[in-house]
């Protein structure tokens, strides 16, 4: 596989590839540039700014650490043999493979909802995962996807836009659409909509694995923005068919980010020593939370949690000014672009999806097992196995319990989306996750396309890649599972 970077001819003449030196001159004259791409970018829609790339499979993580990994890991290897759906070792798994225990479950489930048999055809598991991908402008995605789509026998004209596709497709438009962005929308009147009766209905199997492979790849969106997934280097076309690029950011927000100043995320410059001392200051809150053996009356829980949901209101995620511009390619795939996540927080006639009314152990597992065989175990195991997993390390400290890291970024999440849990202490999110941090995390879950490397470096600065990748995997984990909340608990309610 070819890793080396280039730089094409479009691409903004002040970055170079993996240079992260440039001075604030640089910058803004890069910035300048940058809004000139775009404009050009929407006079000549077949001008296609490339993205020069780092070496190896992520933009934020140094590649020997990727690929020591992956030489080590025997394992690995024979894992892709046997469920990759693409015949190769892609970047997304190279990266995974800091965890193979979890990439194990992770390509499984993978495996087996677009491989193995199911409700729906193959050329149309890989056009919803398109439809999904393109919500978040995924452009990695909506790559592998395509040529999938066409290695299964998909019809190519339905690659040049909805409006050639079949009208049951595009009734998934409305629900991919707020699946993505605002979950708590999806009601029964949603699912009768879809599985009334017509040519055009879905039955209630067929629906429930469109949902769940809608849920995995708006997920997995997050996922490959927040580790900085790179594009695979040796696609450029499909069975003749031209892959979209990467255009979703100008080439010198990357090959610049670490030298920008970040007032909205940081207010002093940090070095070593308060690194140091932000990860103590973190064992130290985590060690006095652990010992605390008084509990919060019940109102004092709820008043935290409608803190915690208010200030997630005040975690700005906008690090750029420029409009953020969807590629012709992207828009294709896309129903109402401007259509994207809202703060749960803000809709006060909303009520709070109380977890313990709907769960995915109690209800929605045993749904999603009886409408489509099996799924429901393969998902269970990748929850439980993110949630679980464990080195009890923190950055250089050994022998440490992170439950309570991984729950407060699993519940942050689902905060964030309107799902409380009454038995647990929202006070211990504000305790565990610091500021930089909340930013990242809201940013990967609600618009991973925002994601940037500097967001990235920005929280957790002592801390080892592979467990950003770990909180990467539990955000990813976390949003997928709030999604098939709301969509299950939709479907049982037009059940009952």
């Amino acid at each position: 596989m070819n890793r080396g970077g280039s730089s094409s001819a479009s691409s903004c003449p002040s970055s170079l590839p993996g240079d992260g030196h440039g001075s604030g001159h640089g910058h803004s004259e890069c910035r300048r540039v940058c809004s000139n791409c775009r404009k050009v970018l929407r006079q000549e829609k077949k001008i296609r700014v490339s993205l020069p790339l780092t070496r190896g499979p992520s933009a934020f993580i140094p590649e020997k650490e990727v690929m020591q990994a992956n030489s080590l890991n025997e394992r690995m290897h024979l894992l892709v043999e046997e469920y990759s759906t693409s015949g190769r070792l892609d970047n997304i798994t190279q990266v995974m493979s800091l965890h193979t225990q979890y990439l194990e479950s992770f390509l499984r489930s993978q495996f087996y909802m677009l491989r193995m048999d199911g409700p729906l055809p193959l050329p149309y598991r890989h056009y919803i995962a398109i439809m999904a991908a393109a919500r978040h402008q995924c452009s990695y995605l909506i790559n592998m996807h395509v040529d999938e789509f066409l290695k299964t026998g998909g019809i190519p004209e339905w690659l040049n836009g909805l409006e050639y596709v079949p009208q049951r497709l595009k009734n998934l438009n409305e629900i991919n659409k707020l699946l993505a962005h605002r979950p708590w929308l999806v009601s029964k009147e949603h699912i009768q909509k879809l599985v009334k009766t017509g040519e055009n209905n879905w039955s209630l199997p067929e629906l429930v694995h469109a949902v769940v492979l809608l849920a995995h790849y708006h997920a997995l969106a997050s996922f490959v923005f927040g580790s900085g997934i790179n594009p695979e280097r040796d696609l450029d076309t499909s069975n003749g068919y031209r892959l979209i690029s990467v255009s979703n950011f100008c080439a010198c927000d990357l090959a610049n980010d670490n030298n920008i100043e970040n007032a909205s995320l940081t207010s002093n410059n940090f070095g070593i020593s308060d690194s140091l001392s932000e990860l103590e200051a973190l064992m130290n809150r985590m060690k006095r939370l652990q010992e605390e053996e008084e509990e919060a009356s019940q109102e004092e829980m709820d008043t935290r949690f409608e803190k915690e949901k208010t200030e997630s209101l005040l975690v700005f995620t906008d690090v750029f000014d420029d409009e953020l511009v969807s590629t012709v390619d992207v828009s294709r795939y896309v129903e109402d672009p401007g259509f994207g996540y809202k703060d749960f927080a803000r809709r006060g006639d909303l009520p709070t999806f109380r977890a313990q009314d709907y769960t995915w152990e109690n209800h929605g597992f045993s749904l999603v097992n009886r409408l489509y065989s099996d799924i429901g175990h393969l998902l269970d195991e990748k929850f439980r196995m993110v949630y679980n997993l464990t080195y009890n390390t923190m950055a250089t400290h050994e022998d440490v319990d992170t439950t309570m890291l991984r729950r407060a970024l699993f519940n942050y999440v689902h905060c964030m989306f309107g799902i409380r849990y009454d038995d647990y202490d929202y006070g211990e999110v504000n305790q565990l996750l610091e500021r930089n941090l909340k930013v990242y995390i809201k940013t990967v879950t609600c618009y991973p396309e925002r994601t940037t490397k500097r967001m990235y470096d920005g929280y957790w600065r002592q801390f080892k890649h592979s467990e950003k990748v770990h909180v990467n995997l539990l955000l990813m984990e976390a949003r997928m599972q709030a999604e098939l909340l709301y969509a299950l608990r939709a479907i049982t309610r037009h059940l009952t």
